[in-house]
């Protein structure tokens, strides 16, 4: 983003390109208004100019150059300061059809205003003060959520809850350094300062505060960018019949016979707010045949990537060498054990013995299920979206970290901490402690943008929408 500080007028189209009922282009800068003046013609001149603020006006828009009428529109005007930019702000309401959204496009540009960059509207919004960072980020978050959950938690860090809870932080960092400097710039007078077990409760409260923020990521990994989750088993045990219940569509072949599936299937799935990157894999079984083989290779893989594993078994049999050769590539993940075909048990005989993959998976949830009847797998629903917020703080109640950049950062802060708290334990001077607590104040500035460079900026804002 090479204009990061440049004052231009900007124009770009806020809505996706293609045939629909409206499209949007919008403008911001200080020739906003004049741009739009000699563009828009209204159908009715009752003395309220386009340039009059917060006014929808009904007209036509025109090529100045040669006086043809490009589309029926609707113009709105927003005045500075109280836009999304903070500059003055006009957006065209147009047919959605590409030629005409180009056209009036083009014709803004040739009347001066020059292409917006990626995000260059809400970065404007940033350096104009309208929205600290974190806020900016948040607006790339909403655009993209997927779920409803992920939708509240962009809006919340949206609303600037994420950014207060920084604000706090800093601010009783930032006491806790005024009194240590206090300490080095006036040694020898007679202040009341802060005692080396007050500094250590302190900066220990604040480590715990920082700490929660960091571990709230997981969830926030979840709320955003979903579950990775692999379905695995032997082969012909229900695996893609799962996966086309779970879907509620026939997107995995199921047939009688075993090793049907022969590559890595992938879906997403919203199950209770929460997003499933779900993979069907391979059978994993013995196999001379080299597409097999290249299958069931690919199934490790999915394995190893995954944070949740639905592991499927027939629950009609007994565990056999290959549940257990497949249990033991599972022992250090979060399992969900599904025994499938328990319409195929008889009640009144004994059930199978699983004792020796449950001791080698440990499961965090096991179902009996019958696929092919659709019984258990409202309950699987059920249990998934248990196991990953049973417990933990709801998203509504507290702000969630969702952002990669932000969990770095806090990281640099708490490791910061953590060696003022070091050093304060051994009686290291003001001096020592004063440089690792400036440190993590600049650590907790890169997330609401006070100590951001513009490289950062420039990397954060190249991955927006051109019209936002």
């Amino acid at each position: 983003m090479s204009r990061i500080n440049s004052k231009d007028t900007i124009c770009a189209i806020s809505t996706p390109m293609g045939t629909g009922g409206v499209g949007i282009v919008r403008m911001s800068g200080t020739k906003a208004m004049d741009i739009a003046n000699k563009i828009f013609v209204p159908v009715s001149d009752n003395g309220n100019g386009p340039d009059r603020g917060y006014k929808i006006r009904y007209g036509k828009a025109r090529d100045p150059e040669d006086g043809q009428i490009i589309d029926e529109v609707l113009l709105t005007v927003m005045r500075a300061p109280k836009t999304y930019t903070r500059e003055d702000v006009v957006e065209i309401n147009c047919h959605a059809g590409p030629v005409v959204l180009k056209k009036i496009l083009m014709t803004l540009v040739a009347l001066g205003a020059r292409l917006a960059d990626p995000g260059e509207f809400t970065l404007r919004a940033f350096l104009n003060g309208r929205i600290d960072l974190a806020q900016a980020e948040a607006v790339m978050t909403l655009v993209s959520a997927k779920t409803e959950a992920a939708l509240r938690s962009a809006v919340q860090q949206l609303s600037g809850e994420f950014s207060e809870k920084i604000g706090k932080i800093k601010s009783d960092l930032i006491h806790i350094l005024s009194e240590v400097e206090a300490a080095i710039d006036f040694p020898e007078e007679d202040l009341d300062l802060i005692k080396p077990d007050v500094l250590i409760k302190k900066l220990m409260d604040l480590i715990e505060e920082v700490g929660r923020l960091i571990e709230s990521a997981k969830q926030g990994k979840i709320l955003i960018e979903g579950i990775a989750t692999a379905i695995v088993g032997k082969a012909n045990v229900g695996k893609s019949s799962l996966l086309n219940r779970l879907l509620m569509e026939d997107r995995a072949i199921v047939t009688p016979f075993p090793g049907t599936t022969r590559d890595v299937i992938e879906a997403m799935l919203n199950i209770h707010g929460i997003l499933l990157r779900i993979q069907d894999t391979a059978g994993i079984r013995e196999s001379g045949n080299l597409i097999e083989q290249e299958g069931i290779k690919r199934s490790r893989e999915s394995i190893q990537k995954a944070d949740l594993v639905l592991m499927v078994m027939d629950g009609s049999k007994e565990p056999d060498d290959e549940d257990v050769r497949i249990a033991r590539m599972l022992t250090d993940k979060d399992t969900v054990l599904i025994l499938n075909k328990m319409d195929l048990v008889d009640k009144k005989e004994q059930k199978c013995n699983n004792l020796s993959i449950i001791d080698i998976i440990r499961p965090k949830i096991i179902l009996n299920t019958s696929i092919l009847y659709d019984l258990g797998v409202n309950e699987l629903k059920t249990g998934i979206a248990e196991l990953f917020f049973q417990g933990k703080r709801g998203h509504d109640e507290s702000p969630v970290v969702t952002n990669v950049r932000h969990v770095s950062a806090l990281n640099s802060a708490e490791e910061a901490l953590q060696r003022v708290l070091q050093g304060a334990g051994q009686g290291l001077s003001e001096e020592f402690l004063s440089v690792d607590l400036r440190g993590a104040l600049a650590a907790l500035g890169q997330i609401t943008g006070e100590t951001t460079t513009d490289d950062i900026l420039n990397e954060i804002f190249s991955g927006f929408c051109v019209g936002k």
